[in-house]
């Protein structure tokens, strides 16, 4: 599992670094304020799923999945803490397929 280093929105902006997509997935420090951005320059649909560590506020503990079209953009979060934080206060993230996949992990 790849470790993503989260990049902060500024008053001057930022120009996002992306990284490919790892198989096994990715992580990211979470503080509650954070963002996913995924492209997905492939020529088919891909499921985003967010590794729900707790139960959500209705008593379930579900993952969060997310499809992405191919050629699309998706900004996904923020994230709860309390739900998705593992451990290590990171946010555990896998995808359906990898090629032509990107990331991003942005903070406010």
């Amino acid at each position: 599992m790849a470790v993503l280093t989260v990049q902060k929105l500024t008053n001057t902006g930022v120009t996002p670094s992306f990284a490919a997509a790892d198989v096994a997935g990715d992580k990211f420090a979470n503080n509650g304020r954070q963002f996913l951005v995924v492209r997905n320059g492939g020529a088919a649909s891909i499921t985003v799923t967010i590794n729900s560590q707790k139960k959500c506020d209705q008593g379930f503990d579900h993952d969060l999945t997310v499809d992405v079209a191919a050629g699309a953009e998706k900004w996904i979060g923020p994230f709860d803490p309390n739900r998705f934080n593992d451990g290590d206060g990171n946010v555990e993230v896998a995808y359906s397929a990898v090629d032509s996949v990107t990331v991003a992990a942005l903070s406010l």
